[in-house]
């Protein structure tokens, strides 16, 4: 699981639209799936029906994922903090799936109950798009300092 939370960590971009974050932040969900080797799934079934008039219908799940040595897990995407989802990966948890909840913005974000993982992914706000970056360390010179200390003057001298 932390090679997801590292390549979450990692991603950066500029001027995205909201759509445009979520989509990018699946498809690095499932190129993480891929990588692991397990069967990757979009827009999944959910167990959870929608609510009236269309309760006939279940909800779904942006990424899940099948691995033949442990139970699936799903994945939801998230720009805002919504209890549905909340509740949709905790129904999820129930039958067994390790709940995955990949919340996005510029905002604190809340953590969910357990056993809900979250990975939140901050990001910044400028006029309706959205953007990250990583900040690079500083380089530093490896080479040793030379020539002597001086005294400087202290001004009431």
């Amino acid at each position: 699981m932390q090679d997801l939370a590292g390549r979450l960590a990692a991603l950066t971009f500029s001027g995205l639209t909201r759509e445009q974050v979520t989509t990018l932040l699946i498809d690095e969900v499932a190129a993480w799936g891929e990588a692991e080797g397990w069967r990757v799934y979009r827009r999944a079934a959910s167990i959870v029906t929608l609510p009236p008039p269309m309760e006939r219908r279940h909800s779904v799940l942006d990424v899940a994922l099948a691995r033949p040595d442990g139970p699936p897990i799903v994945v939801e995407v998230d720009h805002s903090h919504r209890q549905r989802t909340i509740d949709k990966l905790l129904a999820e948890a129930e039958e067994g799936r390790i709940p995955f909840w990949v919340r996005w913005g510029p905002g604190p974000i809340a953590e969910p109950p357990l056993p809900i993982q979250l990975f939140a992914v901050a990001v910044t706000r400028s006029q309706g798009r959205f953007s990250r970056t990583t900040l690079a360390a500083p380089e530093h010179s490896h080479s040793p300092l030379t020539g002597e200390a001086a005294e400087l003057p202290l001004e009431n001298d």
